[in-house]
């Protein structure tokens, strides 16, 4: 029995008169794959001309249904089986690449009687290259499948019939239908725990870097999951069909019909890019999905991140409407299930069930300030659970009201500090809020940033997610985990007397991003705006602004200076000034570093803030008029020196002899105790002419790293081949320092974590490798081969910058500064020493951070007399090599790795 499939258009572009014609005198196939052919590409370039998508997506699966129609009439069938469209082909909805769901559905159990048109249909289908998946049930396996897996049922909710008996499937939605399976009730709760474990799977976040456009929160699954449980209640096929009801209202239907369709052309394009099924917005994709659509680069933002701002917005509403909806039918669904237990909270609110109601529909309109108390509120009582539907969507209808005269009102003024107040929950309301539009119509700065991302690895949210996590993380610091972790910062905020201006700086602290010029002083200009508004004192506004246009200066100086050296530390406790500013600045640093890119902290970067902060609290006690004596500070560092090298039996003359010749230097940024533990090595050791290498952990137990020191002799530039080998290793450098004295007499300091970001000195295995490998490069003659097979990652390939280079005579007369940016590869620090080398310049230092896709590295180097590189012309021609070789070498590298080619020179 062949019956026609259930009535829907004919693409206008498929001439089904022709194709009939063309099938009675050609090979079937051939006219099957060429109107396959010849679809695809009439649909794909009214997709590039900007056709409207919900009419290429319906068209597409409107011609795969004629299709598949006239192939299914190639084969012998009768009364008692069809062909049905199930999951989103069964809405009508079909993508490029989309997978073509089919169901043979049989009256009885037993498919022998079709299994030979089965196979031959199915294989005629794939001859053809149609992407299908499919299965055959009989009506009894449908409802038993259905019964035990809600992805079935869900797929059989949304079927169509294609071919063959129409009914079916009639008796199969009446068999697996709310009265016989899944009512209401326990398909809701099973559809919204799949939620919640879908979600959870992609961190909870509308906000990853690459995100999945169908399954993370406020994708095109969110969207349908709001269509599942309505349909299943209502008894509806459409959720247009559910518009201007109780349910969602005409604008709220209107708002997902957008916000599906947007993503609906992101993933068409995502298809057409891949050449396949894809689901995820790669680096690669956003950036040629940003030039689909047509947006351009500007001095302020890129492209991409355009782009991505537009879709992230769009997932932050999609999300909020899924939200809404969802608890809506939690309270129409299992209203029989509620307790209904109603708790008064004041005049305007009360709680019923946990979930906080406004008591008047037009409380939002005759109290415009509700629309802030109610987020107070929440954060203030830890036992409401959230907001139930009806305020959502009075606050959503409302919040227009928030205008310059709301902005203004010394009372919303109060209650918006009043929140920073609260002593939990505030990053919760803060998300609310965001979800719900009233944090940007409160502080129209603050919109500007919602779903600004910068298209780069390091900063792994976009700037208003960025900016809760730092206020979360801030919040954090007093929990007894997070004081484990951050032990100084956590003391150090117990400590404020008034932690809400750290919270405020933070709140401001990246606000003025995306706006072109210096986000930090932009931001500040801003800060001190809402804190003149908002009734801070004077001392407490230049506070705050201070700390946002200064929120950069602890990491960089940390990480870029030699924090060693009691001149740097000097000058930063000029610039913070007092104690006070140190507290806050330390605070808040820790914090954003770790809102920024949390997997990109580590002990080192630990390390150094505390070093920084002790430091720098040390020359604020003493006064800033009363400086370190460097001369002092290196001789008492020898004498200490000289004083433990006699506790462990070795001579003032013999350790003199070793270091007499050594830069004093050594005892200028090295610690008695380090300088000891190596002098002892290379004293001890069975042969002082070969390398001495000694591997340990330095730090806290918790919170440490593995130091390297090195000792050879007659060897020299060996900093590209201790860099190549700890690469080859799998060891990152963080910071190295180099110290030569005649004859090539080095001592040199790595310090370094594994591939994990761990410190490996306890494990024995690893060490006797590390030392194995570091002895054979240093001790081969003539010429040394390193292969650096460390793969490039595909983020790190797509996510290229060009390389720049700059030497800065200002910061020490003594050393040349050097600092290199470009994209973070294998052998690159090694690529760098050979560069040295040719430039007779000697190494003295280098301080490494990975941002993300990039490294920031600084060098302090010296000429080839051992003093600054004054000679401009040089200057410029080192810089332009560094330029030009890395990024030759960024072009031509090859996935399967790098080998460097190290010139040793020896004496």
């Amino acid at each position: 029995m062949n019956t026609a499939p259930e009535p829907r258009p004919l693409p206008l572009f498929f001439d089904e008169k022709r194709f009939l014609t063309d099938l009675a005198t050609e090979d079937a196939q051939t006219i099957f794959r060429d109107a396959i052919h010849g679809a695809d590409t009439c649909l794909n370039n009214r997709f590039e001309q900007g056709e409207d998508i919900e009419t290429l997506v319906h068209e597409r699966a409107d011609f795969i249904d004629c299709i598949l129609f006239h192939a299914w009439q190639r084969f012998s069938w009768d009364k008692n089986i069809s062909l049905l469209a199930v999951g989103g082909y069964g809405r009508g909805e079909l993508h490029p690449y989309s997978d073509i769901d089919l169901l043979l559905l049989t009256k009885r159990k037993n498919h022998k009687p079709y299994k030979s048109s089965i196979e031959s249909f199915l294989t005629f289908l794939w001859d053809i290259q149609l992407n299908i998946g499919h299965s055959v049930r009989s009506l009894a396996h449908c409802v038993e499948e259905a019964k035990a897996d809600i992805t079935v049922a869900t797929n059989l909710m949304e079927s169509r019939t294609l071919a063959g008996n129409t009914e079916l499937r009639l008796q199969m939605n009446e068999k697996t239908g709310p009265a016989k399976i899944w009512p209401a009730e326990q398909f809701f709760q099973a559809k919204h725990d799949e939620q919640n474990q879908r979600h959870e799977k992609h961190g909870n976040t509308e906000y990853n870097l690459e995100p999945n456009i169908k399954e993370a929160p406020g994708g095109l699954r969110d969207i349908q999951t709001i269509g599942w449980v309505a349909k299943r209640h209502f008894h509806k096929r459409t959720l247009a069909e559910l518009a201007n009801t109780h349910f969602l209202a005409a604008e709220e239907y209107e708002l997902l019909r957008k916000g599906q369709a947007f993503l609906w052309r992101v993933r068409y394009g995502l298809h057409l890019i891949a050449g396949r099924p894809e689901e995820r917005l790669l680096f690669d994709s956003q950036r040629k999905l940003a030039q689909m659509f047509g947006y351009q680069d500007t001095k302020e933002r890129l492209a991409v991140e355009q782009f991505m701002q537009r879709y992230y917005r769009v997932v932050l509403a999609m999300r909020e409407q899924n939200d809404m909806l969802l608890q809506y039918m939690d309270e129409v669904v299992n209203r029989n299930n509620k307790k209904n237990v109603i708790r008064t909270i004041n005049t305007r609110f009360q709680v019923r069930d946990d979930y906080i109601e406004a008591v008047d529909d037009h409380l939002f309109a005759d109290q415009p300030s509700a629309l802030l108390e109610i987020f107070v509120l929440l954060g203030e009582d830890s036992s409401i659970q959230g907001v139930r539907s009806t305020t959502i969507q009075q606050i959503r209808q409302y919040r227009h009201q928030i205008d310059d005269s709301f902005r203004s009102d010394p009372n919303n003024h109060k209650l918006f500090m009043r929140l920073f107040r609260c002593k939990g929950r505030l990053t919760t309301q803060l998300q609310r809020m965001t979800r719900y539009g009233i944090l940007g119509k409160y502080l129209p700065e603050f919109d500007k940033i919602i779903g600004l991302m910068q298209h780069d690895l390091f900063h792994i949210y976009p700037v208003d997610a960025h900016t809760i996590q730092l206020i979360r993380n801030i919040r954090r610091l007093g929990n007894a985990e997070e004081e484990k972790k951050f032990p100084v910062a956590s003391h150090v905020l117990k400590n404020l007397p008034k932690p809400e201006l750290l919270l405020i700086a933070g709140l401001y602290h990246d606000i003025a991003k995306g706006r072109g010029g210096d986000h930090s002083k932009l931001g500040a200009v801003d800060a001190r705006k809402f804190a003149q508004q908002h009734g801070f004192t004077e001392q407490e506004t230049d506070l705050v602004c201070w700390l946002v246009e200064s929120h950069l200066l602890m990491s960089s100086i940390s990480q870029r200076e030699d924090i060693s050296d009691p001149d740097v530390i000097h000058k930063f406790a000029l610039l913070v000034g007092d104690q006070i500013h140190l507290d806050h600045l330390l605070t808040l640093t820790v914090a954003d570093m770790n809102a920024t890119n949390p997997t990109l902290w580590n002990n080192w970067k630990g390390a150094l803030m505390r070093q920084l902060y002790f430091q720098t609290r040390d020359a604020l006690r003493r006064g800033l008029e009363n400086p370190i004596n460097k001369q002092k500070w290196i001789e008492n560092t020898r004498n200490e020196t000289v004083a433990l090298l006699e506790q462990e039996g070795i001579t003032q003359e013999q350790s003199t002899a070793l270091w007499s010749d050594m830069e004093s230097d050594l005892f200028l940024r090295e610690s008695a105790s380090v300088i000891t533990r190596g002098v002892k090595a290379v004293i001890t050791a069975e042969d002082p002419n070969l390398p001495v290498i000694l591997i340990e952990d330095a730090g806290m137990e918790d919170d440490s790293v593995t130091r390297i020191f090195i000792h050879t002799k007659g060897l020299s530039n060996v900093f590209p081949i201790i860099a190549a080998t700890l690469d080859t290793l799998r060891l990152n450098i963080l910071d190295a320092r180099l110290y030569t004295g005649n004859e090539n007499h080095t001592y040199d300091i790595f310090y370094v974590l594994d591939d994990q970001g761990r410190p490996f000195a306890t494990r024995g295995n690893k060490v006797e490798t590390v030392i194995r490998k570091l002895n054979e490069a240093l001790l081969t003659k003539d010429k040394h081969n390193v292969e650096v097979n460390r793969r490039t990652p595909r983020q790190l390939k797509q996510l290229t910058i060009g390389t720049s280079a700059h030497i800065d005579h200002s910061h020490d007369s003594r050393t040349t500064y050097l600092e290199v940016i470009t994209p973070d590869r294998p052998g690159l620090l090694a690529q760098l020493g050979q560069i040295f080398m040719r430039f007779n310049l000697h190494l003295h230092s280098a301080k490494i951070a990975t941002l993300g896709e990039r490294v920031e590295d600084v060098f302090y180097l010296t000429d080839e007399n051992n003093g600054a590189i004054e000679d401009l012309d040089l200057c410029n021609e080192i810089e332009q090599t560094i330029c030009r070789e890395l990024n030759t070498r960024n072009l031509e590298e090859e996935s399967s790795g790098t080998t460097m080619e190290l010139i040793e020179q020896r004496d």
